[in-house]
């Protein structure tokens, strides 16, 4: 079976319970890893479903974006230590950066002058060195701290943290201090061809072995036995990724980096949708372009090449995402065959 995971926590439809299930059943079919993505929308949190999950599991290795400043680097080194412990060691983690989008929405200070790019790389500089189990000290621009350490030997000293990462700088930083990436959701296969050759020449140049460098993406997945409705389906996600409180932070960087199906005369239709009829209005206004462009969707046939598109452009471990609750059996069954 070739290599691929399964990621749940975007959309409404599944709670932590049905998730732990749902991740459960994809080990047994073969699955390699059970992402989690905690999203701006404050959806469930990642700790409480990796614990549950962890608990349903006994194989598949666990993996979610947190973003950094919702939790101090040494509170978010403390859980990683203990859900690594309660899992056996199968953690793995990609912290991403805060943006101002990000700090609004969970009430932090946005006017400070901060590069969340440079406070992305402390997180991850910081955590490392507490995961040894050591004292240890750091001092940053944003980070520090004197003597500080875990008060009990983790089950690893060592924990793979990936950089979840859009635009060129994040896609720079995970080349340069990853232990891999994590490519955003709704990006076309070309995006990504784009992206890796940014990341590759960001790792080179620091000296890196590229070889052992790891290429996980996020591609949402839609299968339906007719492809209009699979479009459907997910649409709602591809305008989620548009809307106002993403389409800064979002849609611009993908557009730098080489996304070919974002079209900058696009954008004011967008926004003007979203003014006039909120989500609802702006999930209209997505065309189908979009969805077939940035998403794997269609038939089970089409929805396997699609995937297959994505391995081809670099993508090692695709992390499948069902677009709807009713797509999940039939996506988990789609992989195992």
């Amino acid at each position: 079976m070739a290599r691929v995971g399964f990621a749940l926590g975007y959309g409404k439809f599944t709670n932590a319970r049905e998730i732990a299930g749902l991740m459960q059943q994809a080990e047994e079919r073969g699955y390699e890893m059970g992402f989690f993505s905690e999203t701006i929308e404050l959806m469930r949190d990642s700790v409480t479903a990796l614990a549950a999950i962890g608990l349903a599991t006994k194989r598949l290795v666990l993996g979610s974006t947190q973003i950094v400043r919702l939790r101090g680097p040494v509170v978010m080194a403390q859980t990683l230590a203990s859900l690594d412990e309660l899992t056996g060691g199968r953690m793995t983690l990609a912290p991403g950066a805060c943006t101002k989008s990000h700090a609004r929405v969970h009430s932090l200070e946005t006017e400070l002058n901060v590069t969340p790019a440079e406070v992305l790389k402390e997180y991850i500089e910081s955590m490392r060195l507490l995961l040894t189990g050591e004292k240890v000290s750091y001092h940053g621009k944003y980070v520090n701290f004197d003597n500080a350490g875990l008060a009990w030997k983790p089950a690893r000293n060592y924990i793979p943290l990936y950089v979840p990462a859009t635009s060129k700088t994040g896609l720079r930083l995970a080349g340069q201090i990853g232990d891999g990436v994590v490519l955003n959701a709704v990006c076309s296969p070309e995006y990504t061809e784009n992206a890796l050759k940014i990341i590759k020449d960001a790792a080179e140049a620091a000296g890196r072995d590229w070889s052992k460098f790891e290429v996980a993406q996020l591609i949402n997945c839609s299968v339906e036995d007719n492809h209009k409705k699979a479009l459907d389906e997910v649409r709602w996600e591809v305008a989620t990724k548009l809307d106002p409180i993403q389409l800064p932070f979002i849609a611009g960087p993908k557009m730098r980096v080489g996304e070919p199906y974002i079209r900058k005369e696009d954008i004011p239709i967008f926004e003007n949708a979203h003014a006039k009829g909120g989500m609802e209005g702006l999930i209209k206004a997505v065309p189908d372009s979009y969805v077939e462009g940035m998403t794997a969707s269609g038939t089970p046939d089409e929805v396997k090449k699609r995937v297959q598109r994505y391995r081809e452009a670099g993508v090692k471990l695709p992390l499948l995402r069902p677009a709807a609750n009713h797509q999940t059996q039939r996506l988990l069954e789609l992989f195992t065959q």
